[in-house]
């Protein structure tokens, strides 16, 4: 049986390297409806995106995601994904992997008798990992960054 290919889900790899601090205001009071003045009376304190969206600036590294395979996870083409090597792919979690010599970005569903890749669009299908197939986890990912 002929398994069929996926089509590669990254369109680049990039390595985290922070080269600097930039602190931005984060702001204590939550927005609904507005936005409350720039006032340093609503600052809670200096953000570092470094700081909060890298855990573990040594095993982290970044991809661009190429096509629309994860869209109902939130994940679209040409979003960047902050990838953790240090995380356990442990089942539920959306991982970076290479499949048959693939790159690609899924949900990792395992359970006692099965392990498979699940693509979040019902367009694409389910890839069951056999046991005569290389799976290679890359890392979780623990964001997505995409633009409005």
């Amino acid at each position: 049986m002929t398994m069929p290919r996926l089509a590669s889900s990254i369109a680049g790899i990039y390595r985290f390297e922070k080269k600097s601090q930039v602190l931005r205001p984060l702001f204590f009071s939550g927005v609904s409806a507005g936005f409350p003045s720039p006032a340093d009376d609503y600052i809670d304190r200096e953000l570092d995106l470094n700081e909060y969206l890298v855990a573990n600036p040594a095993a982290t590294f970044f991809v661009r995601v190429a096509g629309d395979s994860m869209i109902n996870a939130g994940i679209n083409h040409d979003d960047i994904l902050i990838v953790d090597r240090s995380l356990e792919p442990i089942s539920g979690k959306i991982i970076i992997a290479i499949i048959d010599g693939e790159l690609t970005v899924k949900r990792l569903i395992k359970t006692e008798n099965s392990c498979r890749l699940v693509a979040e669009n019902p367009r694409y299908p389910h890839t069951e990992i056999l046991r005569d197939m290389e799976l290679e986890v890359w890392g979780v990912v623990t964001c997505s960054i995409h633009r409005l």
